[in-house]
């Protein structure tokens, strides 16, 4: 057999994760989602998610085909695992600072028609509804001109809150992705003193008015 096709035929890192965490959420939580025909499969692409747990940045990209560029915190990429980090596109940010270089990097990505995954809120809710946006969301959209999917996660708060220490296991998780927006539908106007905070709104509206479609995929 010719070695290249060999090669060819190794999952690359970031699917090879990709497939990894797909089998462990499917099995340990019967993970589903729906929408998938809503993805754009190409171009500059935001999932923009409502965000309640720490499951949330895997499970918004599991069943999707396409590669997503996550971000985390920079103090994760340390040693082997922050070497893994990199090597699948993840992006590290600086809490509690204005990083300009990740917003860079996210533009980067996105100028490079490539996809990446935002939370609007900012941190992961207390009780697991949805909070207030920060502007962030809706800046990036309009500047770089993305497509947005609004994405909404069911069940992650209960299999594993900000508050728990481990993960429930059992919890069905499901994602559905609803129909993508243009960052012209999001964008209020120049003329708009809260323009990019009216466009992360429109984001977070998009996102509660999604529900759990009855035809999922496993």
């Amino acid at each position: 057999m010719n070695p290249d096709c060999i090669l060819d035929s190794i999952p690359k890192p970031y699917e090879l994760v990709r497939r990894s965490l797909n089998a462990f959420f499917t099995t340990f939580h019967s993970h589903t989602a729906s929408g998938l025909e809503n993805i754009p499969t190409k171009g500059p692409t935001i999932f923009a998610s409502n965000h309640s747990s720490f499951y949330d940045p895997p499970v918004i990209g599991v069943k999707v085909s396409r590669p997503i560029h996550y971000l985390a915190r920079d103090t994760l990429f340390k040693g082997f695992f922050g070497r893994c980090l990199h090597k699948i596109g993840t992006i590290p940010v600086s809490r509690g600072t204005a990083d300009v270089q990740s917003i860079k990097s996210i533009f980067k990505v996105l100028k490079n028609n490539q996809a990446t995954a935002i939370f609007p809120e900012g941190t992961r809710s207390m009780d697991g509804e949805l909070q207030s946006p920060q502007a962030g969301t809706g800046m990036i959209a309009i500047k770089s001109k993305a497509t947005v999917v609004p994405t909404r996660i069911f069940g992650a708060f209960e299999a594993f809150g900000r508050n728990k220490k481990l993960p429930t296991l059992g919890i069905h998780i499901h994602v559905s992705y609803g129909q993508p927006i243009s960052y012209k539908d999001l964008d209020p106007g120049v003329d708009n003193p809260d323009r990019y905070l009216e466009a992360s709104n429109r984001i977070i509206q998009a996102i509660h008015e999604i529900k759990p479609h009855k035809e999922t995929i496993i």
